[in-house]
């Protein structure tokens, strides 16, 4: 199937020689073409440029874009999209002043979620979470990383993982796995957290390379939770399984999580809440990308990432949602993206880098997503009529998404 879409007011994010990911002064640029075509056929983006040089091109089906914005798709870096029931109670817990370590001392959070998982069949599971899946889809959402976490014994982590593998084969959104046994410290290894690591590492590990069942491992390094040498062990168990790594870390505590994941080659370092100018410095020529949740510091009332002093400094910068029924019961990238300019203060241009080129590589996905880049998988948002590509994440209430392909297929 081939698709042009004609007269776009102005084709986003087009780069001829796209680099793995954009840092510093260079999030500010966003390269664009005025009054442009883009011809998709099948699932590759195979041309693009000004409308005077497509009078003779035709297509199966063309899409008329006259006064509307196309720019690549989403790609959220950081979900937790695959979960059983949710947690509106603990919501109203903590506005009356609960705190989110006092909620989960108590059986709440990540525990509350757990159990409600183990108890959910694999089959509800995937009903449930294919409903959120179809939802960040129309919002534009076009690459997913997933986890697991909120199984914590091995029967339920591998039921989160081969939903999550289900998602992947068929649905037409690009889908990464991540393993995340070592979320919270289940209630029967509350006496024993190395017995809970070595379950992960001895038990759970093969069973999930053996299945193929995850791209990538994970660890909620943070006080109350799991510390250096758990990360440690938790990353050389990964690399022993051909997993690399994803790192929860600085959420709530800067301790040297972001050291041991730069050291240890991670591909990201997700939340990054709260950053002191060491951690700043060691992710300073690294390969590890920063990735900022900022619909959770929302969400709970925590600081926000300091995206400013990180990309002054030079730093790339990702976004990515957090979808979880905890910290963050939305996947809408939009929010996300106006959140970064209202609250962390990067212009349109940086968000918008950081929620597509930043965010496919946080993924391993870059050299296929993220840019409108001839060779590339026809991942594109189809604007409504609006003034500027700066009313994206100006007017964030407002669907501003008329049409969304994913894949070469038409899904909004």
């Amino acid at each position: 199937m081939s698709i042009l879409i004609t007269n776009i007011k102005s084709l986003l994010q087009v780069r001829e020689n796209c680099p793995s990911f954009i840092s510093g002064n260079d999030m500010k640029t966003l390269p664009t073409i005025e009054n442009a075509y883009l011809l998709i056929e099948n699932d590759t983006i195979v041309n693009y440029g000004p409308m005077e040089d497509a009078s003779s091109i035709e297509a199966e089906t063309t899409i008329d874009a006259t006064g509307k914005f196309v720019l690549p798709t989403w790609c959220d870096s950081h979900t937790h999209i695959v979960y059983a029931g949710n947690r509106e109670l603990e919501f109203v817990d903590r506005i009356n002043g609960l705190t989110y370590e006092e909620i989960a001392n108590r059986g709440g959070g990540i525990l509350n979620s757990a159990k409600t998982l183990q108890n959910t069949s694999e089959e509800e599971l995937y009903n449930q979470s294919i409903a959120r899946v179809k939802t960040v889809m129309k919002l534009g959402t076009g690459a997913l990383e997933i986890k697991s976490g909120y199984g914590l014994t091995p029967e339920a982590e591998l039921k989160m993982l081969r939903v999550i593998k289900r998602i992947k084969k068929e649905f037409p959104v690009k889908v990464r796995a991540t393993f995340l046994g070592a979320h919270a410290l289940p209630q029967h290894y509350k006496n024993n957290k190395q017995g809970y690591l070595d379950e992960i590492i001895n038990v759970m590990l093969p069973l999930i390379e053996k299945e193929q069942l995850a791209d990538y491992i994970d660890i909620f390094c943070e006080k109350g939770y799991f510390d250096l040498d758990d990360t440690k062990q938790i990353i050389e168990a990964g690399k022993k399984h051909h997993m690399a790594s994803k790192i929860h870390v600085n959420q709530f505590n800067a301790f040297g999580g972001v050291a041991l994941a730069v050291e240890n080659n991670a591909l990201s370092v997700d939340h990054l809440e709260e950053m002191n100018d060491e951690d700043i410095e060691v992710l300073k020529g690294s390969n590890t990308m920063p990735v900022a949740l900022p619909s959770c510091s929302y969400f709970l009332s925590i600081p926000y990432t300091p995206a400013r002093k990180m990309i002054d400094a030079g730093l790339p910068l990702a976004l990515a949602t957090d979808y979880n029924p905890g910290s963050t019961p939305s996947g809408n990238m939009n929010f996300v993206v106006s959140t970064a300019c209202i609250k962390m203060k990067m212009t349109p241009e940086e968000a918008i880098n950081a929620a597509t080129i930043n965010g496919a590589y946080a993924m391993g996905i870059d050299k296929q997503y993220g840019s409108i880049t001839r060779g590339k998988k026809a991942n594109v948002i189809i604007t409504k009529q609006i003034p500027s590509y700066y009313y994206l994440p100006y007017s964030f209430g407002e669907n501003n998404i008329e049409t969304v392909i994913i894949n070469g297929q038409i899904i909004a």
